[in-house]
């Protein structure tokens, strides 16, 4: 055997097994993705929209206090759970990703101004497995928008 088919032959070998490897890790990466999508969808679908959409006291008054009354609280409760449902769709995924985002800046604002800032910890801690999530399932963006221009 030839030094360079012997060389070739090494690097082959050697390949294989992180490739593998790489692909386990790919595949693991994956599945703490989607899992971390189910369980932002349930936080989203049964804690924070649920309590809304049922006009549970504790929401009632917080939207009372601000002015929004109850056409705000059901507003804000049915696009965190269309939000929510949105995130366990493949092709809509990203987007409702970036939407709850948006919803979730809103609620850090809304937080400082009319509640001092009490619970504004929270919209930022959720913005960064949202941005996450955005980011790594962007690739169904351009799927949606494929998808939106074959019905246009």
């Amino acid at each position: 055997m030839s030094e360079t088919t012997a060389s070739l032959a090494a690097t082959t070998s050697a390949a294989a097994p992180r490739s593998a490897s790489a692909s386990a890790r790919g595949r693991r990466a994956r599945i703490a993705l989607r899992g971390l999508q189910v369980l932002l969808a349930l936080f989203y679908g049964i804690a924070s929209a649920l309590p809304k959409l049922i006009a549970h006291p504790s929401a009632a008054d917080a939207f009372d206090e601000m002015g929004w009354g109850s056409a705000g609280m059901y507003t804000i409760g049915a696009l965190e759970l269309a939000g929510a449902v949105a995130l366990l769709v493949p092709v809509l995924q990203s987007v409702a990703a970036v939407a709850l985002g948006a919803l979730m800046v809103g609620a850090f604002v809304v937080q400082v101004v009319f509640f001092d800032g009490q619970n504004a910890a929270t919209p930022l801690i959720l913005l960064v497995p949202l941005a996450l999530i955005a980011w790594k399932r962007r690739a169904s963006n351009a799927e949606l928008l494929r998808l939106a221009r074959r019905e246009a």
